[in-house]
């Protein structure tokens, strides 16, 4: 559960995460709120459009249409990768959906639960992307739109301190739909657990103003280094979970072992977000570089270890 940021918030950490953002007219104060309340927000929803062409796509999802009245989404993500933010607040995008989704949405569970009901309002809970696409199944995704999807996303989660499975697919939230088509959401969230597991881009330091002249625009604020939970993490490890393309069952798990390639302890091609036996020998090398042995070095993380580790790679540890 979470508050949204203010709009001047929300498009700068879009930025601060790489994308290039358009803002459309008065996106910040077009909305749909007062039909109901927009939040507390849950997760972010994707969706394709079937259309086609970026300015009528942006038009159509900012006005909507007679039986559907716009902003049907909060961006439009292009073929190119840019982002086009048309709305702020309620925004008409995901309708009524399953409440088992939203639940397991909420708690991040490894595996969605089926969305065979429509009772619970998405509209209020979502942040809704519609991608320009054709849906059809034949309609291509470039490279540039996909990784535009993958850093939305993860500049949300790391807002909210989300992780990957708090990002759906509308096929996933509502029962009928079959949105986004031409590649699946599992896949997409794998790519999103690495790049949270990544380093935020810093944003680029303004120029100095000159005497006389217009002060330089606020910089975007700083993206939060990647957080990882404890307890999670060690539950994660106790699971043994299997390869990738199966759901990852912590995403904090790619960060640790990007960490642990950084210090040479696992191969990269072993850092694949799911604490196996593999990352558990890593771990346990990492522990014993750390002073313990036996027993404390087990594999299993601790908090002085794992604290250790975060101060040298760029994340930070919760209990």
């Amino acid at each position: 559960m979470a508050t949204p940021p203010v709009a001047a918030t929300f498009a700068a950490l879009l930025r601060a995460e790489g994308l290039t953002v358009v803002e459309v007219g008065r996106w910040q104060t077009h909305n749909r709120n007062h039909k109901g309340p927009w939040g507390p927000v849950h997760g972010v929803m994707i969706h394709h459009t079937v259309t086609k062409g970026t300015a009528a796509t942006v038009k159509i999802c900012r006005d909507g249409y007679t039986a559907l009245p716009g902003p049907l989404c909060h961006g439009v993500i292009a073929k190119d990768g840019t982002v086009h933010l048309i709305g702020y607040g309620r925004t008409n995008h995901a309708g009524l959906g399953d409440d088992d989704v939203l639940r397991a949405v909420q708690n991040e569970t490894p595996a969605l639960p089926r969305d065979d009901e429509a009772n619970t309002d998405g509209n209020r809970h979502f942040y809704g992307f519609e991608c320009e696409n054709l849906g059809d199944g034949k309609d291509p995704w470039p490279p540039a739109q996909l990784e535009a999807i993958e850093r939305v996303s993860a500049a949300i989660c790391r807002h909210h301190r989300w992780g990957p499975r708090s990002v759906i697919g509308h096929l996933e939230w509502q029962p009928g739909k079959v949105d986004p088509r031409g590649f699946t959401m599992d896949a997409m969230r794998d790519r999103i657990a690495d790049r949270l597991a990544e380093k935020p881009v810093e944003p680029a330091k303004p120029p100095v103003a000159k005497p006389g002249t217009k002060p330089p625009a606020k910089p975007a604020p700083t993206p939060a280094k990647p957080v990882v939970d404890l307890s999670k993490l060690i539950a994660a490890a106790k699971a043994d979970p299997p390869k990738r393309g199966t759901p990852i069952s912590y995403y904090g798990s790619k960060t640790v072992e990007q960490a642990l390639v950084a210090e040479g302890l696992l191969a990269r091609s072993l850092a694949d977000g799911h604490f196996g036996t593999s990352t558990r020998t890593a771990y346990a090398s990492w522990q014993r570089r750390c002073g313990y042995s036996g027993k404390d070095a087990d594999g299993l993380p601790g908090q002085s270890s794992l604290s250790k580790l975060g101060a040298r790679r760029g994340f930070t540890v919760t209990a």
